[in-house]
């Protein structure tokens, strides 16, 4: 490239770039949207030239052209609205315009370099280009014109000397000629602008606008004395870069004042007056919750309407109106000092250097001057606000403050007041610039300034309200306080007029603006923000929001102004937002609380707050807060009498709606106790929460009853004053019935041991004190309360706390027992007569009393002893058989467990029942009787007296009767059984007579456990067959009792006793040794494996415990690797040999991979080498064939073994290697434990003479491989391609070559052995890479045709079979006739593949767009099936396809029948006699070749298995009805469930004979490993792994598997096939419909969903139950 720019640089030629100004122009007046933008521009370049006045005319073309002509001017004012006018003219009397003025002046974008002018960018004169066309410019008898010249794009000016008017112009003049007349703009809204832009001028301060000659408006600006301020401490002076710097502060008034003719104010814009922002204050959402808040103007409020305009009454348009406003200006001089990197780039982008310093100005409108200007407004003669009305404080948020750069721009500061000073603003200068990187900086800088000077105005403004409102409190004498109300008022108002002015908005069109600005305000200073407060100006954290909640008691906290909160709504939100104010909370509360007591009506406002706090908040411990309140607190009475009570003491009060309303106030009184004067205002649940208890009646006894209470007063001591114990016992009788039990207690627990029951013989203890009932003695102390009746709730009272209502029974005893002359009737009758009287106490001290004596004992004299009646038996007669202890009754009175004299004694512990314990030792005792008797008693009793009886508890305790082979005995639970039989094996059974309670009552069992069992087996195994036998069926009625764990335990111990030898007549093996039954593998498998049979039952039991009926391939592959060559013997030959090898390679998958291992590095397979017959061998392992050759067979490693997958190959070589046995299965087990392939370790070479080019052999013989080709693809099915026919059919990638002769040296290089032969060859092919594929043949002899397909199948397909090679040849060599003959659809496959690539090569062209553009296909690295699809006939309508990727026409799909490769090659290989004995047939000279090829390579003639295989196709078209449906009910009969949860893929072989010596046989579909879901109904559903979310597949399919099974089992019934012999599966892909395996179907449900499912669903089930007929031919077929 920079070569190419410095050839351009030397050859090019230079032209200039042209800008078409106009557009320029127009583009960059497109950006000015702001009104008035003429006005704005030249009032800047007015103000930058010093001028001190302008004037700005508004000119008819009349008043032109008679000022221009002469003449007399109109007396009448124009209308404003709609007279027109022709010219504007704007002059000011500023420095008249020097050259390089004039020269910049026709330059656009050229700004002022002077740093200290506004103008920077050099384009605001041509904004008068937005209303004239041609501007005139005059100053200093100078003049330019504007003009474009020849009415084109670009612009011209003209500039000379003006003609002399005598005395120099000290005016610069600006005439704007209209491009057409219209009316001037709305004077009124001109005179606001001019207003506004005057304010912030330098030098400007007069100010003329005409219409005409009138003279409509006239502004005129007085500045007065700047004065000094001191800057608050701690604010930062520097910027944040430190590129600015706060000199000082100052202030200084500025008056304005305006002269405007009435006209201006009738043509002015209705301005409708800013509503001031209410907004009704939030309610606290809770007192703990911090109140966050934004400051957001509500937009869905409706505007009022605005009152009609009175009619004023009419005045002269003329009329000049005067009015005026004072500003206040803050102004920061400002220090600047800018690095050069920064300067620079501010000098590119403004075309001018910083200044080193600079002023910003802040215009502040004051309280007083706000509402003067408010005032004010009502006197103007029309209702369109006052000229002065933009300049006035905007505290609303109305947007009205904007900042200036020398005038005003769109960009609004957010606070109240404009701010100037020399921002860099935007091309059009409607707003800052903060998008470019440098200038950005600069504006952010300066508007620290301008947060900065915001702060101090407001410190200032808020120090001098702090110096009223001290002087005004201390004026009345409490300073620290609060001033008069009307001064605290004003000072309110004039606070939030200070707050909203400050209050920071969002600013428009930039919000960064007033988000800088708020920043500053607050970062600028290092103090607290202040506030007015009701306790005067303080830090904004000591101030908090008004909560009329708290002011009842908190009346010194200092809160935010009511007045303030209310109509400063949305200024409070702000300051809640930035967090400058917080609500009340508790650690203020706490801060009053302690420093001022409180009254009790302050106190009941500060409880009532607490109480209407929400307690549900989770996240707060309330209890604590609640102990810090009552320590906090503390109650002073407001009368001055009582003590100081904090709240913490406090711990009572008294419920005066409740039982408090007996508990006299005028007696002892807890000094804990609230004032009934603050607790009356709340409820109890209220007094509770403050953790204060309700006095009860027992906490005021308990109290009146301290030792101290008592002494204090002894006329309040109930035990001295009779009158005192008479009213507590009154209070306590009234409220005795709603105390509770334990109250009762504690009241007994006080008078206990107290003489304060008052009697007759005065006051007496309760338990010396009796009811007046009592009346046995005279001198009993009887209760005698006056007044008082001693019934109802006293009567329970007294009797309660110990009062008696009778005598002792120690006095009774005392009186009666000693005397000797009572029976324990008499004594028991006496307790029947008291017993309603007798407490608890004296009932137990009565069961404790040895008083009874025992049946029997005394008798012969001798002293009778005493007894507890719990010692004692009711004295029944089966006690006494029991020899138990039972109670001396007497005879008379009779017995009877139910009188009321056998009821108190049962009360006092007679027993009625033995004890479990007792009644177990009585069934073991020694005496027959005694043992059966309460055994009986046992049995019988146990539902009713002994339900706690568990068997576990007595496992130790022999007391079951049983019997085993040694007679009867007494036995433990868990030793005895209840089955018989199971005394057979030397257990304990239960007798006979007691084996129905032992077994339903006592928790005999009825078998033993299976850990029992397990443990005499292996002690004690059965001792002989017959043994064996009974105790096997036995245990095999409880194989279920078994663990797994258990069973597999058994499987290994020696316990099935079978034949020995020698000195071990018996011996014995572990089941899992063993199998049952006789042997399926004959005599073979009886040498190597023990079989046993003990009967259909006992063999049940044994298979239980892992005997097998077979041995499993596992076994039979330990056995094999055990000793292989004794293997080999045994089987008796290598055909039985083969056999074992074909049982392991079909079902290898479930070998392990331990065995596996070793069956790959061991000697166990059978390879087969071929030799030379030798008549005089006799080796066994030799078998020799008629052809002369005889094949070895040696028992070798995988290693040394090969597959002959190389016919050629294995002809040469045969000799020098051992193969592995010429079958499918077996060859693919081989393969699979590591044996090579002879492909693998045999390279060919070719050697070739001179080649003859152009013959006619390579010719026919290409075009006949071209044309048998896709036969021979239409029929092979089981490999896959590696080229296309269409790829193969193009000339350069088929070639066929003719040599003059053709050499193949074959070299064989195995681990031993090395070996090359040589031979002749007819044909040949190879290819290299991915090129074509060449086939060359020899011209010394014919060509071999087999020789011709074995070469091509090894460069056509991935797999080569020998039958390929037959199968190829068979159609290479038989005339188109004959194969039409045999069945070949000739014509049609024919016909087909040409319509196919037809069809191809025109969809290829319509791709390229074009019929004539011919291009080649790439060769195909790895082509699917479908590259092989121009052989199949399909029709040219296709349906959608359905999953799986079959191939339908428009019916139902056909399902093609499956054949065998091998079956088929033999088909395709049939030979008519007739053809055969023609000698010009061309196959005759092939299957010469191939018998000749073929020698030796199978141990049978291939002639025959031709003929076979071809008998058995012809028989197997024609088989009868009647031989199908015999084949169909045997595979029926062979039908059985699948028991499996995970089915694996693998290609098992099942054989299954039928009546007719045919076979069919059950191969397992080549589905992926398969997953157990679920059942419906009785039909089991399994996945494949690819199924996605399997774990909701039955939930998501379940109704169409629910269709599916409604369709599939009618078919079922029809056919007698068991319904749980179907399964259903679902794969994602694959066209497999069904499969069988071990018996058991699967349908595929993917093919119904896809099929039939919608049919189904509109109830058509004729096309799905036809469809799935195919059922009963899958069966015929597949079983």
């Amino acid at each position: 490239m920079s070569h190419d720019r410095e050839a351009l640089w030397n050859t090019g030629h230079d032209e200039s770039v042209e800008v078409n100004q106009r557009a320029l122009i127009d583009k960059v007046l497109a950006r000015y949207s702001g009104e008035f933008t003429v006005f704005r521009e030249l009032l800047q370049n007015s103000d930058d030239a010093r001028s001190s006045a302008v004037e700005i005319r508004f000119e008819t073309e009349q008043h032109v052209r008679r000022d221009r002509n002469g003449g007399d001017e109109s007396q009448a004012l124009p209308d404003l609205k709609t007279t027109p006018v022709a010219q504007w003219t704007f002059r000011n009397n500023g420095i008249i315009f020097r050259d390089e003025d004039w020269s910049r002046l026709r330059k656009i974008a050229e700004g002022n370099p002077d740093e200290e002018k506004i103008g920077a960018f050099g384009v605001g004169f041509y904004s008068l280009f937005s209303v004239t066309e041609n501007p005139f410019v005059s100053s200093g008898g100078r003049g330019m014109q504007f003009y474009w010249k020849d009415n084109k794009d670009q612009l011209h000016v003209r500039r000379g000397d003006l003609p002399s008017k005598g005395n120099p112009d000290p005016w610069t003049t600006f005439e704007m000629t209209l491009r057409e007349p219209s009316p001037i703009p709305p004077a009124f809204d001109l005179m606001r602008f001019l207003a506004s832009s005057i304010t912030f001028m330098v030098h400007l301060n007069d100010v003329s606008v005409y219409f005409d000659h009138f003279r409509i408006g006239h502004l005129t600006k007085s500045t007065g004395s700047p004065q000094t301020l001191d800057i608050p401490k701690g604010l930062k002076k520097s910027s944040s870069l430190s590129i600015m710097y706060i000199q000082n502060i100052q202030s200084h008034q500025i008056r304005i004042e305006a002269e405007v003719m009435r006209a201006v104010y009738t043509v002015a814009t209705e301005k409708r007056p800013v509503l001031q922002a209410s907004e009704p204050r939030k309610p606290q959402t809770g007192f703990f919750s911090s109140l966050i808040a934004s400051f957001t103007t509500p937009s869905t409020s409706r505007r009022p309407v605005s009152p009609p305009v009175p009619q004023l009454p009419p005045r002269a348009m003329t009329e000049l109106h005067q009015t005026s406003v004072a500003l206040t200006v803050f102004t920061a001089e400002v220090n600047i000092k800018v690095d050069k990197k920064l300067s620079a780039e501010l000098l590119r982008s403004t075309k001018k250097n910083p200044p080193q310093h600079l002023s910003y100005n802040l215009i502040y409108t004051g309280k007083s001057e706000y509402d003067l200007s408010i005032a004010a407004e009502k006197d103007q003669p029309e209702c369109a606000g006052g000229i002065f009305q933009g300049l006035r404080a905007d505290l609303d948020g109305a947007g009205q403050a904007r900042l200036f750069i020398g005038h005003a721009t769109g960009q609004t500061t957010g606070i109240g007041g404009h701010m100037a000073s020399r921002f860099i603003p935007t091309v059009e200068r409607e707003s800052i610039d903060l998008v470019d990187k440098n200038v950005a900086v600069w504006n952010r800088e300066l508007l620290y300034v301008g947060g900065f000077l915001s702060r101090v105005a407001y410190d200032l403004e808020l120090a001098a309200i702090n110096d009223l409102w001290e002087a005004a409190a201390k004026s009345r004498g409490n300073t620290g306080f609060r001033p008069e109300p009307e001064l605290e008022g004003w000072l309110c108002q004039r606070f939030l007029h200070t707050l909203k002015f400050f209050t920071f908005r969002v600013s428009t069109p930039s919000s960064e603006v007033s988000h800088l600005l708020e920043k500053a305000f607050y970062g600028c200073s290092t103090n607290p923000l202040k506030l007015l407060s009701s306790a005067g100006v303080r830090s904004a954290s000591d101030i908090r929001e008004p909560d009329p909640t708290f002011s009842q008691f908190l009346k010194n906290l200092p809160v935010l102004p009511e007045v303030v909160a209310r109509e400063g709504a949305l200024v409070v939100r702000s300051l809640q937002s930035q967090g400058l104010i917080s609500p009340i909370t508790f650690h203020d509360v706490l801060s009053e609380l302690r420093q001022h007591p409180l009254n009790e009506e302050e106190l009941v406002a500060c409880l009532k707050w607490w109480s209407n706090l929400p307690f549900s908040n989770s996240t707060i411990d309330m209890d604590k807060m609640r102990v810090e309140l009552l320590n906090a607190a503390v109650l002073c009475p407001s009368s001055g009498e009582g003590k100081v009570l904090p709240l913490s003491a406090i711990q009572y009060f008294i419920n005066a709606r409740g039982v408090g309303v007996h508990i006299p106030l005028d007696g002892p009184l807890p000094t804990s106790l609230a004032p009934l004067d603050v607790t009356r205002h709340f409820t109890p649940p209220q007094l509770v929460s403050f953790g204060w208890k309700e006095l009860t009646v027992i906490d005021w006894l308990q109290y009146i009853g301290k030792p101290q209470t008592m002494t204090e007063n002894p006329a309040h001591d109930f035990t001295k004053s009779v009158e005192w114990s008479e009213r507590v016992l009154t209070i306590l009788s009234r409220t005795w019935l709603t105390l509770s039990h334990e109250a009762h207690t504690s009241v007994k627990a006080l008078f206990s041991g107290k003489r304060c029951i008052p009697t007759t013989r005065g006051l007496q203890t309760p338990e010396g004190s009796y009811f007046p009932t009592v009346k046995i003695f005279s001198d009993l102390p009887i209760v005698n309360i006056s007044g008082v009746p001693i019934k109802g709730s006293m009567e329970k009272m007294l009797l309660f706390i110990g009062v008696r209502k009778h005598v002792d029974l120690q006095l009774v005893f005392d009186r009666m027992i000693k005397t000797g002359d009572w029976t324990v009737p008499d004594l028991i009758g006496y307790l029947v007569s008291v017993k309603d009287d007798l407490s608890a106490e004296e009932i137990s001290r009565l069961s404790a009393t040895k008083a009874f004596t025992k049946g029997g004992d005394g008798d012969g004299g001798a002293k009778r002893t005493r007894h507890r009646a719990c010692d004692l038996y009711e004295p029944v007669d089966v006690f006494r058989q029991l020899k138990l202890p039972v109670l001396d009754w007497g005879e008379k009175p009779k017995w009877k467990s139910t009188s009321e004299e056998a009821k108190l004694l049962f009360r006092l512990g007679l027993l009625r029942t033995p004890p479990l314990d007792t009644i177990i030792r009585l069934c073991t005792s020694p005496d027959t009787t005694v043992r059966t008797i309460a055994f009986k008693y046992f049995c019988d009793n146990i539902s009713a007296k002994y339900p706690d009886y568990k068997p576990d508890n007595f496992a130790n305790v022999a007391f079951i009767p049983a019997e085993n082979e040694d007679g009867f005995h007494l036995g433990t639970v868990r030793e005895v059984f209840g089955n018989p039989q199971w005394k057979l094996l030397g257990f304990s059974v239960v007798q006979t007579d007691n084996h129905k309670d032992a077994v339903s009552k006592l928790g005999v069992q009825e078998h033993p456990p299976a850990s029992m069992l397990l443990s005499l087996l292996e002690k004690t195994p059965p001792q002989n067959e017959t043994m064996a036998r009974q105790w096997f069926e036995i245990l095999s009625e409880r194989v279920t009792s078994f663990h797994p764990a258990q069973l597999n335990s058994l499987s290994k111990i020696p316990i099935v006793p079978s034949k020995g030898s020698g000195s071990q007549p018996v011996r014995w093996l572990a089941p899992s040794r063993c199998y049952l039954g006789k042997p399926t593998g004959g005599e073979f498998h009886s040498k190597l494996f023990i079989f046993v049979d003990f009967g259909v039952n006992a063999n049940r039991f044994l298979s239980a415990c892992g005997s097998k009926n077979e041995p499993s391939v596992e076994e039979v592959a330990e056995i094999l690797l055990a000793d292989p060559r004794r293997f080999y013997d045994t089987a008796g030959g290598f055909e039985n040999f083969l056999t074992e090898l074909r049982n392991l390679a079909v079902n290898r998958r479930l070998l392990s991979a331990t065995t596996v291992n070793k069956m790959r590095t061991s000697p166990v397979l059978l390879g087969i080498r071929r030799q030379k017959a030798n008549n005089t061998s006799t080796n066994s392992t030799q078998e020799s064939t008629e052809d002369g050759w005889e094949f070895q067979h040696n028992l070798l490693k995988a290693r040394d073994i090969v597959i002959a997958d190389d016919t050629n190959a294995y002809q040469l070589f045969g000799d020098s290697i051992f193969t592995a046995p010429q079958e499918d299965l077996l060859e693919s087990f081989y393969t699979w434990l590591g044996c090579k392939h002879l492909s693998a370790v045999v390279r060919e070479e070719y050697k070739v003479s001179r080649e003859i080019p152009n013959t006619k052999t390579a010719t026919e013989t290409r075009a006949l491989v071209l044309e048998r080709l896709p036969l021979f693809l239409h029929e092979h099915t089981h490999a896959r391609t590696k080229v296309s026919f269409s790829w193969l059919s193009k000339p350069d990638n088929f070639k066929v070559k003719v040599f003059g002769k053709l050499t193949i040296v074959k070299t064989l290089d195995s681990d031993s052995i090395r070996s090359t032969r040589t031979q002749d060859a007819s044909a040949a092919a190879k290819r290299i890479g991915q090129g074509a594929i060449e086939l060359w043949l020899s011209s010394s002899g014919q060509v071999d045709m087999y020789e011709v397909a074995t070469s091509l199948c090894r460069l056509l397909f991935e797999t080569v079979k020998v039958n390929d090679a037959l199968l190829f040849m068979t159609i290479l060599s038989t005339d188109l006739k004959a194969l039409r003959r045999r069945g070949y659809n000739v014509d049609k496959i024919l016909k087909q593949q040409q319509h196919e690539k037809q069809m191809a090569e025109e969809a290829k062209n319509r791709y390229l767009g074009s019929d004539s553009v011919s291009v080649e296909t790439p060769t195909p690295q790895f082509p699917t099936q479908s590259d092989t699809a121009p052989v199949r006939t399909r029709p040219p309508a296709r349906r959608p396809e359905i999953p799986g990727g079959w191939e339908t026409g428009s019916g139902s799909p056909a399902l093609p029948a499956p054949r065998e490769p091998q079956q088929q090659v033999l088909q395709e290989a049939e030979v008519s006699t007739d053809e055969v004995t023609q000698g010009t047939n061309p196959l005759s000279n092939t299957l010469q070749n191939l018998t000749r090829k073929l020698v030796g390579m199978a141990p049978q003639n291939l002639s025959q298995e031709i003929t076979r295989a071809v008998q058995s196709q012809r028989s197997r078209e024609a088989t009868p009805q009647t031989n199908i449906r015999a084949n169909v009910d045997m595979a029926i009969r062979a039908c059985r469930p699948e028991q499996e949860k995970l089915l694996r893929n693998r290609q098992k072989m099942e054989i299954i004979k039928e009546s007719l010596d045919e076979g069919y046989c059950d191969v397992s579909g080549q589905v992926g490993e398969l997953d157990h879901l679920g059942t419906v109904g009785d039909i089991k559903v399994f996945v494949t792994k690819d199924v996605l979310e399997p774990a909701t597949f039955m939930t998501r399919k379940l109704e169409v598997l629910a269709r599916f099974i409604h369709v599939i089992t009618p078919l079922s019934k029809v056919y007698g096939l068991p319904i749980t012999a179907l399964h259903i599966f679902c794969d994602s892909a694959g066209g497999l419909i069904a499969f069988n395996r071990n018996g058991s179907l699967f349908l595929n449900l993917r093919y119904f969903e896809a099929w039939h499912d919608e049919d189904v669903k509109r109830g058509d089930l004729s096309r799905a139950r036809t469809s799935w007929q195919v059922l009963r031919t899958f069966i015929s077929s597949q079983a």
